[in-house]
C-alpha cells in the first residue's frame, strides 16, 4: 500500500459514514445524550487501549478543555491517564477490570460511559460497559465493521465500516469530534 491508497482508504471509510443514514442518526443520538447528560449535572467517561486509549483521553480532552468555543470545561474523564491506579487494578484484581473498578468508584446513574475499541472484543472494555448498564451509566461502544462482543452490552453502538485498525481509529477520532461540535454547540447555544 502506498501514501495514496492509504489516504483514499480512508477518504472511502469517510465517505461510507457520510452516506450512512442509520449511522449517522447514532452519532446524533450520541451527541443527545451526552448533551442531556451535561444538562442534568453528570459527566462522561472514557476508556480504550492502546491507541484506543489515546483516543478516550483526547475526546475526554475535547470536553474538559475545549473544542471549537472558548468557553467552561465539561466534566469528562479517561479512564486510562492515571498510571499507579492501572498498574495497581492491572496486578491486584487483574487487567480485565481495570476500568469496571474505576466505572465503581467514579460513575453515578446519569453518566455517559464511552468505551472504545476496533475489535469490539476487549475484555476490559467489555466488562466496564456491562458494569456501566448495571449502575445506571449510559453504555457507549466505538468498534469497526464486524459484529464484536460490544454489540452486546451497549445502550449505543457505533460500528465504523472498516476493519484496519488504523483507519477505524482516525474515525472514532473524527466521530469524538463531531460528538463534542453538536455538544458544544447545543450547551452553549452557538
Amino acid at each position: 500500500m502506498d501514501i495514496k491508497s492509504y489516504i483514499q482508504d480512508s477518504i472511502n471509510t469517510k465517505s461510507k459514514i457520510l452516506n450512512d443514514e442509520k449511522l449517522l442518526q447514532t452519532i446524533g443520538g450520541v451527541a443527545n445524550i451526552v448533551i442531556n447528560a451535561y444538562q442534568n449535572g453528570n459527566k462522561v467517561i472514557t476508556a480504550g487501549n492502546g491507541g484506543s486509549a489515546a483516543d478516550a483521553q483526547h475526546i475526554a480532552c475535547e470536553f474538559m478543555g475545549k473544542f471549537l468555543l472558548d468557553r467552561p470545561g465539561l466534566e469528562a474523564y479517561a479512564l486510562t491517564t492515571n498510571s499507579s491506579i492501572l498498574t495497581a487494578v492491572g496486578n491486584d484484581c487483574g487487567y480485565e477490570s481495570l476500568f469496571e473498578r474505576q466505572l465503581r468508584t467514579i460513575a453515578k446513574k446519569g453518566d455517559v460511559f464511552i468505551g472504545i475499541s476496533t475489535s469490539g472484543n476487549s475484555q476490559n472494555i467489555i466488562n466496564a460497559l456491562k458494569c456501566a448498564k448495571e449502575i445506571g451509566v449510559i453504555a457507549v461502544g466505538l468498534t469497526g465493521a464486524v459484529k464484536c462482543e460490544m454489540d452486546n452490552c451497549c445502550d449505543y453502538i457505533l460500528h465504523v465500516p472498516s476493519t484496519k485498525t488504523p483507519i477505524i481509529q482516525e474515525s472514532h477520532i473524527m466521530v469524538g469530534h463531531i460528538i463534542c461540535l453538536l455538544v458544544e454547540n447545543a450547551i452553549f447555544n452557538h
